[in-house]
């Protein structure tokens, strides 16, 4: 579901997303069918939390890094996710006539040296949160690639999630009809021909840092004691 199509858009912050998406979400189904809101960005889980608070949902991080080339190290050929799925961009694997043993090799490196010093970092003793028989939303806050959503859709159908959705406030064109494919339904506030770099559709866009990541768990934290009280 888009609600609209432009070329040109900007949000003011990840603030003014959350309050958008609560606006094009169908969120009496979500509280009634006690969705999952699982963040596949730093950024994303700013805005995750945001939505959970909000409608009373629960809410994580999938951390997962990117594989790049060996032959540019700018270019994305792959992705890993904490779950150890591995998502492959087969056309650029193909013409950089790169090996599926380089790929595993750096996946295997990925997640040892990034992944599971984060999740020791910013998780703690807390351990992922299980997606079975879950209807669950993943959410970014805008997609260049499309990779992170991808690695999450085949991390979530390796948990057995009961339904996937995804939302983004922006998504290039073709991303939307390649996600939808493989999802029960895509929410997206703006579908983009020509997409530019994320950052250039938001007025404030700050990189989140390692320790703004950690008070947004902190924030988690404190919200999933909301039941315990």
């Amino acid at each position: 579901m888009t609600q609209k199509n432009c070329k040109n858009i900007l949000f003011e912050n990840r603030a003014e997303v959350a309050r958008q998406l609560l606006e094009l979400l169908p969120t009496q189904q979500m509280k009634k069918n006690n969705w999952i809101v699982i963040a596949v960005s730093s950024g994303g889980f700013e805005i995750a939390l945001a939505l959970a608070k909000k409608l009373k949902l629960d809410v994580d991080l999938l951390f997962n890094e990117a594989i790049m080339s060996p032959v540019n190290s700018e270019c994305e050929i792959a992705r890993v996710s904490e779950t150890e799925e591995i998502v492959i961009h087969e056309l650029l694997v193909h013409s950089f006539e790169i090996q599926n043993d380089y790929i595993f090799g750096q996946a295997k490196r990925m997640y040892e040296d990034k992944i599971l010093p984060d999740i020791y970092k910013f998780r703690k003793d807390s351990a992922f949160c299980s997606l079975y028989n879950r209807n669950v939303l993943l959410l970014d806050e805008g997609s260049e690639t499309g990779m992170k959503l991808m690695v999450g859709i085949k991390s979530a159908l390796e948990m057995k999630a009961k339904a996937i959705y995804v939302v983004a406030p922006v998504m290039p064109d073709d991303i939307v009809d390649n996600v939808n494919q493989l999802v029960d339904d895509v929410f997206c506030l703006y579908e983009v021909k020509d997409y530019l770099l994320t950052a250039s559709y938001y007025n404030d866009f700050p990189l989140i840092e390692d320790e703004e990541l950690a008070k947004l768990f902190e924030e988690k934290d404190k919200y999933e004691q909301r039941d315990k009280v």
